[in-house]
């Protein structure tokens, strides 16, 4: 009788836990988003601004990203390209440096010291007020700027992060189930953003006010951390859905688990490092955002085992539990059956995300082991589909 009372608990335990974790945190921060939502306001405000693109390898892209980067909506006067290689060793420099125009430098770091390393030392070459950090492959909308800085006119504000958009012109079902991933993410940072402050950027658009900026151990998933950063300093992050970049989504399963493992891994050591913001009597809501959108997150492959197992022991003599446990069952071999022929080249339609949920449990269970190993990524790799960028990284 203990046992089973015991199973139970565990049962209605994890089955809470998911329940919050996907609806009921997302429910809670709208609205608080509603009931108590920030004023920062924007203002004219037009300040120098040095877009900073963080690259390694990246001769299949950069000089389109340049050309896109110059066309921004910006006075040209007031504006700074700089280009920081990580000891790339194909044309990525020789790209730069031949470029041809007055505004746009390199900057390089010798010997692969790592993506945020790299960013450090670029940012006190940077001659912006502002640092707008980029990547070799993302591309901006024209406004991008117009819709970001104004922001900066509210002292209270030390980052604005815009909204990226995958593409996937190969309508692969890796791409279809990261646009749905993205699309939720989409909401919880709007509302995170009005609540209290954003928990996190996407690397490849977001501004930086330069004087606030703090250089990051060079492990750190840096547009994750900065936000925590700017926080502790009581600076506010804020989401801009209306400054727009676009990118190419990975369309292998591969390619996604191993990008998700890494971001997992990091993120995981960030918190872990940053624990004391997960305080509620330090940082307020913001402790709330954390431990609800990223550790609950992380937490989810816990959750389903033991779901799973207490219905297992729990449905001999119980058709309740019985159907639990079917349910669950199917769930994952439909998710384990579209992996199987997404990974052989097959069209999956609906099982896209089925197929993202099991990459992204996977992920996270992988990611915390290499934490628990002591594994980091201070060098990256940037994974690129060949059709995409016309090169193999």
């Amino acid at each position: 009788m203990a046992l089973e009372i015991a199973l139970k608990t565990v049962f209605v335990a994890a089955l809470f836990a998911l329940l919050y974790t996907y609806a009921g945190y997302p429910l809670l921060v709208f609205l608080i988003a509603r009931l108590f939502r920030n004023k920062s306001q924007t203002g004219d405000f037009e300040p120098t601004v040095t877009v900073l693109i963080t690259a390694f390898n990246e001769e299949g892209s950069l000089k389109r990203k340049l050309e896109n980067t110059l066309q921004i909506d910006y006075p040209i006067e007031k504006l700074d390209v700089l280009v920081a290689s990580d000891g790339s060793t194909d044309a990525t420099d020789r790209i730069v440096t031949e470029f041809g125009h007055e505004n746009v430098r390199l900057f390089r770091q010798e010997g692969r010291k790592g993506k945020t390393f790299t960013q450090n030392k670029a940012v006190e070459v940077a001659t912006g007020e502002i640092i707008l950090f980029s990547d070799a492959t993302t591309e901006y909308q024209p406004d991008v700027l117009r819709k970001l800085v104004p922001w900066f006119a509210d002292p209270a504000v030390g980052c604005a992060a815009g909204r990226l958009v995958y593409l996937d012109p190969s309508d692969s079902d890796v791409g279809r189930g990261a646009r749905s991933y993205w699309s939720y993410e989409t909401f919880l940072k709007r509302n995170e953003s009005d609540a209290c402050s954003l928990i996190g950027a996407s690397g490849c658009l977001y501004a930086v006010r330069r004087e606030a900026y703090q250089p990051m151990y060079p492990e750190a998933c840096s547009d994750f951390l900065i936000c925590t950063v700017l926080f502790e300093k009581g600076l506010r992050s804020v989401y801009v859905p209306e400054a727009v970049c676009f990118e190419e989504t990975n369309r292998r399963s591969g390619h996604e688990l191993r990008m998700r493992i890494r971001v997992i891994s990091q993120t995981i050591s960030d918190l872990w490092r940053n624990r004391r913001m997960l305080n509620p009597f330090k940082s307020g809501f913001y402790a709330i955002q954390l431990f609800s959108h990223k550790v609950m997150r992380y937490m989810i492959p816990l959750f389903l085992l033991m779901l799973f197992l207490s219905s297992l022991l729990l449905s001999p003599g119980s058709r309740l539990f019985q159907l639990a446990l079917v349910v669950q069952t199917l769930f994952y071999a439909v998710g384990l059956i579209g992996w199987f022929l997404e990974r052989r080249g097959m069209k999956t339609g609906v099982l896209s995300v089925f197929i993202y949920f099991v990459i992204t449990c996977y992920a996270s269970v992988i990611g915390f082991y290499k934490f628990l190993m002591g594994e980091n990524y201070a060098s990256w790799e940037p994974i690129r589909d060949e059709s995409a960028t016309g090169t193999n990284a």
